[in-house]
This record gives C-alpha cells, sequence and structure tokens, in this order.
C-alpha cells in the first residue's frame, strides 16, 4: 500500500516514476571510463599470475620450447636443500623484524598520543623511513655495518671493542636485514596504532583514573585489550610484508648476474624470494622459479589462515 500510494502521488504530480532497476548496458559510460584500470590489471596482473601456474608444471628456458613434466619441479623442490635454507632464513629474518617493529610501533604511538605539541612534527619523522628509497636505505645499512670501514664498528672501537663481522657471521646477517626493515616499518604501523589510539574515548580512561587505575595498569587491562583487533591486523600485513623481502637482501649484498652470491657468505640472508629471482632470471629455470613462488605462496596463505584464527578468537573472547 505505501507504495501505491507513492505511485499515485507522483502520477498526480505529473511525475512517472522510472523503472527500479536499470539494465548493466544503459551504465556503459561508466564501464568504459573504468575499464582502462581492469585491462591493465588483467594484462600486467592477472594473466601474469595464473601464467605462473601454468609454467610451474613445465620446463622452460624463456627460449625454447615448454615441456610438460608435471609435479616433476614441486617433487625437486621437496627435496631441496637451498629452497629449505631460503625458507628458514625468511622465518628468522621475518621473526626478527616483525616483533620489535610492533613492539616499538606501539610504544612510539603511546608516547606520541600522549605528547602536545609538535605532534605533526613527530608523526612525519617518524613515517619518513617508510617512503625512503629501499635501494638508498639498504646502502646506506651496508655502509654503516661494513665489517672493516663501518660506522658502527668505528664506535666500538673508540671503546676497546674489536670489530664484529656484521656482514660475515650467518645471524649478523639476518639481524642486519631484520633491522633495516624494522627501520623502514616500524612508523608505518605506528601510524596505524595511533590512530586507533585516538578513536578510544577519554571517558574510559578518566573512569579507569577514578578507579585507581595506575598507566602501567590502564595501558595492559584497557588498551591492549580495545587496541587487540588493530593490532592482530598490523600483526597479518607485517606477516605479507616481512616474508617477501627481496630488496633488503639483494642490494645490501650486491646480487646481480655478475655476482650469484645471493644473500651473502654461506646464503646466510637467501630469502625465498631472491631464490626465486636467481633461479628464474639468473639460471633461466623459469618452470621451476615458478613452482618456488607458488609454494611460497601456499606458506604466506597458511601463516596468514592462523593470523586470521586468531582474529577471529579475539572476536569470540
Amino acid at each position: 500500500m505505501p507504495e501505491l500510494s507513492a505511485r499515485w502521488c507522483l502520477e498526480q504530480a505529473g511525475l512517472r516514476p522510472g523503472p527500479s532497476r536499470r539494465g548493466v548496458l544503459s551504465h556503459w559510460r561508466q564501464y568504459l571510463a573504468i575499464s582502462p584500470f581492469y585491462l591493465i590489471f588483467i594484462a600486467f596482473s592477472f594473466f601474469p599470475v595464473f601464467y605462473s601456474l601454468y609454467l610451474a608444471f613445465q620446463r622452460y628456458d624463456g627460449l625454447g620450447t615448454k615441456q610438460f613434466v608435471g609435479l616433476q619441479q614441486f617433487e625437486f623442490l621437496w627435496n631441496d636443500p637451498v629452497f629449505w635454507l631460503s625458507i628458514r632464513n625468511t622465518l628468522v629474518i621475518w621473526l626478527l623484524s616483525t616483533v620489535p617493529t610492533l613492539l616499538g610501533a606501539l610504544v612510539l604511538a603511546t608516547l606520541l598520543h600522549s605528547v602536545r605539541r609538535f605532534k605533526g612534527f613527530y608523526r612525519i619523522a617518524l613515517y619518513v623511513p617508510n617512503v625512503t628509497s629501499i635501494v638508498a636505505v639498504a646502502i646506506f645499512f651496508g655502509a654503516v655495518f661494513s665489517n672493516n670501514f663501518g660506522l658502527v664498528n668505528a664506535i666500538l672501537g673508540t671503546v676497546g671493542i674489536s670489530p664484529v663481522p656484521w656482514l660475515s657471521n650467518p645471524w649478523l646477517i639476518k639481524l642486519v636485514i631484520a633491522l633495516l626493515m624494522t627501520w623502514m616499518w616500524t612508523g608505518y604501523n605506528m601510524i596505524i596504532y595511533l590512530a586507533g589510539l585516538q578513536a578510544i574515548p577519554t571517558s574510559i580512561y578518566e573512569a579507569a583514573k577514578m578507579d585507581g587505575a595506575g598507566p602501567v595498569r590502564t595501558f595492559f587491562q584497557i588498551t591492549i585489550p580495545i587496541m587487540r583487533p588493530i593490532i592482530l591486523f598490523t600483526v597479518v600485513i607485517s606477516t605479507i610484508n616481512g616474508l617477501q623481502s627481496f630488496s633488503e637482501p639483494q642490494v645490501l649484498f650486491a646480487s646481480n648476474a655478475a655476482n650469484q652470491n645471493l644473500g651473502g657468505p654461506g646464503q646466510a640472508g637467501l630469502t625465498t624470494l631472491l631464490y626465486f629471482y636467481q633461479s628464474a632470471f639468473l639460471n633461466n629455470d623459469y618452470g621451476y622459479g615458478a613452482a618456488i613462488v607458488w609454494a611460497f605462496f601456499v606458506l604466506i596463505i597458511v601463516l596468514v589462515a592462523i593470523n586470521w584464527r586468531l582474529v577471529q578468537r579475539g572476536r569470540k573472547s
């Protein structure tokens, strides 16, 4: 009845209601306007992804004919010690970088949320590393942590400490790469945490203060539980970004076609994406490179699913 009354009023006013749903073709101008994005996406993102899956079952050097080999690439991958070395390196670097990045970002966001003056300056200063060229940052870290002429060893020498082999020791190589990633991504996560802190009503903190809760108790029993969804979101994002480390070890150890010592001495900094780069673009084994990247994609999905499970559990609790 309300729909009939509205229709009758429109007819009395000399207006005839149009159809409630318009056909898809009637919006062809709008679809045409946004079509360049989808065409570029299909050509340079959608098609290469599925073509790489096709290559994972082929033996192909980029010039000759493709030869279907079935699951042989993945069988060789399962027994490849260098692949598992790259997986271990990637996971260790991700762990060494993600934990201090998120903890440091949360501490900095809390401190910045409490300051009264120069908030804009601090935000820009802490976020600048994230927009700095990763190549420039890697070159800078390589100079600072150089074994012979690095700034860090020079400072240690002034206090009587012998030079540390930052770029030669297997564990210190991972530590330097993790420090580089921490320096670049702490400000990014800090901005996300700061936005979450600013969304918390001040009345909650005022009520906690009236109940006698101190700053430490307020932080762990009020701020952290409210921020838990945001923290878990940053964990998921950091998992995806941290596992895709490539440019850091490549630039840090000058890995190219002339110098194939990828990942530094003992391949201690060889990440999975760097091993994919070596297999596909240096050894011209595109089929095996595709198998590496798809196996690594499955690993990322598994880790993201674990984090998603944690998010669901946090919501239920």
